[in-house]
Formats: structure tokens, C-alpha cells, sequence
């Protein structure tokens, strides 16, 4: 069966590539990178130029970030909401990665595909502030260019390398290929696994909109945090009185309030993955009575409670 594999690779390898790295980008379990590397070390042997394989890698990423891209500019949120709830790494889906587009902007599409989960909600922001098309296709085809090129290059330098772990592999057969297999299927459990238990854990503790609301109509409001990124409380407001505290701070910069004060944190991300996250840290730091809010700010704004915007996104 691998030397099955290994065949398709040499006689079809730019179709290979394609529809690979095609899956990868729109968000598929399937890692490009090996593929290429493998691809870019059989093209030093003339089985296919490696600059028509580069052309298919960045063609292939291009197809798959314009669907991104129509996708954020027709639905906005909505489209990241989704992403972030299939994502296999919920904490970092959109906070993280709109705080890297709020610094970098639309250059941060040359370096996107590098990191984990970033690609594809940076390509979803663009479509949803309406960047201009022909600027997108333009820093997303040298950002394409470069992931794909880094990959094709790695096997054309290390190709002697590559075909000696090519050849092991071929010459154990079906156990090559389920070590292959088993190595993707593990990746993929203990991401998964690592994804569930956080969020069984917090589903033990949070808090819902209607018992914060009735908290603060009580007059017993407790400390609220809003973990979201500057781009995001400016463009959908923030619950009164929400303190903005971010995942990367240090625990030094906690809030300054009592450690046995209540604390609600939210977030932006399904399954306030984001929200636990600090909820975590802020424990860590000794605070005793630190809940996640249930839905984070999209609940608290479709039960239609009051929110507060910055100055800048008033006037705006």
C-alpha cells in the first residue's frame, strides 16, 4: 500500500500536491508540509519540475483562501464563530489571531500559513473588512509562494536524506504505512483530547447571561473580564464595567482586586475556550472564584442586554 502511495506520488504528484494542500487550507486535518517536502525531493530526480510544483501548491492555496475570503466578506462573524468551533485549537482560534492582524494587517497573510490555525481566520478577516481583492490575491499569492516554496526547497536540499527514509519505509510495507497512519491519527486524538478536556472543565464552573445579569441587578455585580482583542471590543462593544485583561499578560498584571473577590471572564470563541484559558491563569495568580460567562459576549448581546463601545467606535 505505500509503495502504492509512493507510485501516485511519483507519476501524479503535482495533482497530489494540488488537491492536498487545496484540502489543508480550507481547514482539513491533512498536513501539506510532508507531502511537499516528499514531492520537492522526487522532482532533483526529473519526475516533474519542481517550479509547475510550486505552481500547484500556490494555486492551490490561492483556490482555497478566495472561498475564505468570499465567505468572511458575505457572512463576518458568523464565518469565524464556525471556524472556531471545529478548530482543534479553540483557545487561540480568533482572539489570538486578530490581535497579530490588528498589529501586522494585511501583511500578516505572508507569514499566516506558518502558524497553526492562524491561515485561515486571517484570510476570513480580510473578506470581513473588505479589503480590496486585487491587494488580497497580491500578499496572499507571496505569502503562498513562500510557504510552499519552504517546503519544496527542504526536499530539494535534503532529497538524499528523504529517499533513504523513503526507502525504509517502502521496504516494511503496510507497517511503514500504519506507523504513518498511526503518528496523523495520534496528532489528532491528543489535539482533540486536549480541546474536550478543557472545555469539560470549565462547563463544570461557568456562569450563565441570566445569573449575571440577575447578579448585577442585585447590586452584587461581580469583577468582569473581557479577554477579547482591541479590534473586537471596539467593533462589537464590551458588557458595562468589563475589565480588558489578555491572555499573554503576564500574572503579575492581574487585576487588582481581591483574590476572593468573583470574577467573570468572557470571550468571544465557542465554548468560551478562551474565557477558561484565563480563567485558569487567574486562579494560578490566587484568585478563588473565577467562572467563565456561558456564550460568551454573542450571548450577552442576543439577550439584548446593554453593551458599551469605546470612543473611537462611537464616533466611527
Amino acid at each position: 500500500m505505500l509503495n502504492t502511495i509512493l507510485r501516485w506520488l511519483t507519476d501524479y504528484g503535482l495533482g497530489v500536491v494540488f488537491f492536498n494542500v487545496w484540502a489543508e487550507q480550507l481547514g482539513l486535518p491533512v498536513p501539506a508540509y510532508p507531502v511537499l517536502v516528499v514531492t520537492g525531493a522526487l522532482s532533483v530526480e526529473g519526475r516533474y519540475p519542481a517550479v509547475a510544483l510550486l505552481g500547484a501548491a500556490v494555486s492551490a492555496c490561492l483556490m482555497a483562501d478566495l472561498v475564505w475570503y468570499a465567505a468572511g466578506r458575505r457572512y463576518g462573524s458568523r464565518v469565524l464563530r464556525t471556524v472556531c468551533r471545529i478548530s482543534m485549537s479553540p483557545d487561540s482560534c480568533v482572539r489570538q489571531t486578530e490581535s497579530m492582524f490588528e498589529r501586522w494587517g494585511i501583511w500578516s497573510l505572508l507569514v499566516a500559513k506558518f502558524i497553526p490555525g492562524f491561515a485561515t481566520i486571517a484570510t476570513v478577516l480580510c473578506g470581513r473588512m473588505r479589503l480590496p481583492l486585487a491587494a488580497f490575491i497580491m500578499v496572499d499569492l507571496i505569502g503562498a509562494t513562500l510557504y510552499a516554496g519552504v517546503g519544496i526547497t527542504l526536499g530539494v536540499v535534503f532529497h538524499e536524506a528523504i529517499d533513504d527514509v523513503i526507502s525504509v519505509f517502502a521496504n516494511l510495507g503496510r507497517i511503514g504505512l500504519g506507523v504513518l497512519l498511526l503518528a496523523l491519527a495520534l496528532f489528532i486524538v491528543v489535539k482533540w483530547g486536549q480541546r474536550h478536556r478543557l472545555i469539560r472543565a470549565l462547563r463544570t464552573s461557568r456562569i450563565t447571561v441570566s445569573e449575571l445579569e440577575l447578579l448585577i441587578s442585585q447590586g452584587i455585580a461581580p469583577a468582569i473580564v473581557d479577554v477579547r482583542s482591541a479590534g473586537s471590543r471596539e467593533r462589537d462593544g464590551t458588557i458595562p464595567g468589563a475589565l480588558p485583561w489578555s491572555v499573554n499578560a503576564a500574572l503579575d498584571s492581574a487585576p487588582d482586586l481581591p483574590r476572593d473577590a468573583q470574577v467573570v471572564v468572557y470571550c468571544a470563541c465557542p465554548n468560551e475556550a478562551s474565557a477558561a484559558k484565563v480563567a485558569q491563569q487567574l486562579q494560578r495568580a490566587g484568585f478563588t472564584n473565577v467562572r467563565p460567562l456561558h456564550g460568551g459576549i454573542d450571548a450577552w448581546i442576543a439577550a439584548g442586554l446593554p453593551i458599551e463601545r469605546p470612543p473611537a467606535a462611537a464616533v466611527a
